[in-house]
């Protein structure tokens, strides 16, 4: 479902928008700090607010720096992001908060595109405030041409993740 040019082209640090587990994102490289600031751009997203970031198995965490050995298999993987702290996090990723919202998707085809390219930067395809893009059509009409890459699998009727906080032993529903 992934090209090599789609693969190669985040890599390299081009934007995308591609079909997540949940819903079509806008997605970058979570390791290039010039490409998080140009989605931050593109969307018009307040740029206090960190973007959720998607990993292709646990052991990408660190690198996110998130050094952990919690096992998050009651949520994982699925449509469920999980905030997590860790003061090893890069201050462009976590914009001040400390913390990632983080999220193992059960898609296969996902799950083997971010294990070629790393941790991605995801938001939903859409400018702030608009409603998510179900349709690559839609997230065309969104951002245009200020992305170069786009990947459809039809209409998505998912709804964005549920968003959990895990403090030491608490946990918080986020977002439902």
């Amino acid at each position: 479902m992934f090209s090599k040019e789609t693969i190669n082209g985040i890599k390299k640090g081009k934007i995308a928008v591609l079909p997540t587990d949940t819903i079509y994102g806008l997605v970058c490289s979570a390791s290039n700090k010039n490409s998080i600031e140009e989605m931050y751009r593109i969307k018009n997203r307040n740029v206090s607010k960190p973007f959720v970031f998607l990993i292709g198995n646990i052991s990408q965490l660190k690198d996110l720096g998130i050094q952990t050995k919690e096992i998050f298999s009651k949520h994982w993987p699925g449509p469920t992001s999980l905030i997590l702290s860790d003061t090893n996090i890069p201050e462009y990723l976590h914009r001040g908060k400390k913390s990632l919202a983080v999220r193992l998707p059960a898609d296969k085809k996902l799950q083997e595109l971010l294990n070629q390219t790393g941790p991605l930067a995801s938001t939903s395809a859409n400018l702030e405030g608009k409603t998510p893009a179900t349709t690559i059509d839609e997230a065309r009409a969104y951002l245009g041409t200020k992305v170069k890459l786009y990947i459809g699998r039809g209409k998505l009727l998912n709804k964005p993740s549920k968003i959990i906080r895990i403090t030491g032993n608490t946990i918080k529903t986020v977002r439902e």
